[in-house]
């Protein structure tokens, strides 16, 4: 009998989750009872599957922008406290249900305010929602931690007000920054003021950079803002070519990426969905894994990618024949690429991850290293 990593069996393993959006990762049902109750009434399908197959099909139209048009309906049902618990707490609930050990999602505060909360009352209503899902998930057995990071968008002009906030909540759960949103004609430049005010906190934060734009956008988020990961960071491959001997030419910033270890946060499903990459044996992470960046497997949005990080870990396996020395590793680098202190992160990596692959490995008759 084959051994090698099933779905079933990967969703046993404790993995970690480092990229994964808050408002794209809503059940189908919930978004049409939260729009039932708010009296949303835009929603294309009011049926749960058929929404769940709306929001699929939208999202894999292979542009990044009409892939961001879906989350106008999942943020339009989040403008209420009851709202954003419920959507934040079911979220904790299903990573965990997932094996997923420690996750950081992400939102952006400032488009939840149409409902007349302020930014302090959203992010306080997420983090309870977080907290009250892994209540629940103990209560089944099932330990979960889960971290959030504050977005702001690219195209607005509030990231300044979004990382005090980051910074204002760090020791309640908020785990660090993020930017977000369209990259072409909105680079992270912009935002200078917000990144230098970060450094000076000693505070982490990711950026978005290089899926739909290419190095530029890579090198602006590392050289000029100083961000500690590469949410995506697919575009790097643009500086790696093929030599004559068959092995591989890193340019300067690729090489910079690999021997600093920056985290690159890939999302497989996700860019195949928007167009960042053919498919998914076509996705640059085989190679970044066979030159050993410091890659990690992400999911981005559940809800449009119809995925889970099992999932993606999955067809990973099915596209580059990875065994469970490949996802162990790709799980060490994403606990590694936390924003925890160390100290916590070796604590999860010796204490649940490792022996949870081995136990895995065992199980299959293979080496336990």
């Amino acid at each position: 009998m084959s051994h090698e990593p099933t779905l079933d069996r990967i969703r046993r393993a404790p993995k970690v989750l480092l990229h994964d959006h808050l408002d794209g990762g809503l059940r189908p049902r919930t978004v049409v009872e939260l729009a039932e109750q708010a009296g949303y009434g835009a929603l294309p399908e009011t049926e749960p599957d058929a929404l769940a197959d709306w929001f699929a099909s939208a999202a894999d139209s292979g542009s990044l922008e009409r892939y961001l048009e879906t989350f106008t309906h999942t943020v339009g049902v989040m403008q209420s406290r009851g709202a954003l618990l419920r959507v934040a707490a079911e979220c904790a609930e299903d990573l965990a249900d997932d094996g997923v050990v420690y996750a950081e999602v992400r939102f952006a505060p400032e488009q939840h305010l149409e409902g007349g909360l302020g930014l302090d009352q959203v992010v306080q209503a997420v983090l309870d929602g977080f907290e009250e899902g892994a209540r629940r998930a103990r209560e089944r057995g099932r330990e979960i931690r889960v971290g959030c990071l504050l977005t702001a968008m690219r195209h607005a002009a509030r990231s300044r007000e979004i990382a005090e906030l980051a910074v204002r909540y760090r020791t309640s759960g908020v785990a660090g920054f993020d930017i977000a949103g369209a990259e072409a004609g909105h680079p992270p430049t912009r935002h200078l003021d917000a990144f230098e005010f970060l450094r000076r906190e000693n505070a982490h934060f990711t950026i978005h950079a290089g899926e739909a734009f290419g190095l530029p956008s890579i090198w602006e988020a590392l050289q000029w803002c100083g961000a500690d990961r590469l949410g995506h960071g697919v575009r790097i491959v643009d500086d790696i070519e093929p030599d004559p001997d068959g092995g591989y030419r890193l340019g300067r910033l690729a090489s910079y990426v690999r021997d600093k270890r920056i985290p690159l946060e890939m999302c497989p499903s996700s860019n195949v969905q928007t167009g960042a990459a053919p498919s998914i044996a076509e996705h640059p992470i085989g190679l970044l894994r066979r030159l050993r960046f410091r890659v990690t497997v992400n999911t981005d949005n559940r809800l449009q990618g119809r995925t889970s990080l099992s999932e993606e870990f999955a067809r990973l396996v099915s596209a580059f024949g990875y065994d469970w020395d490949d996802l162990q590793w790709f799980t060490v680098n994403a606990m590694k690429s936390a924003f925890l202190p160390f100290d916590e992160r070796l604590a999860l990596i010796n204490g649940r991850i490792k022996p949870g692959f081995a136990e895995l490995k065992w199980a299959a008759g293979g080496a336990v290293r």
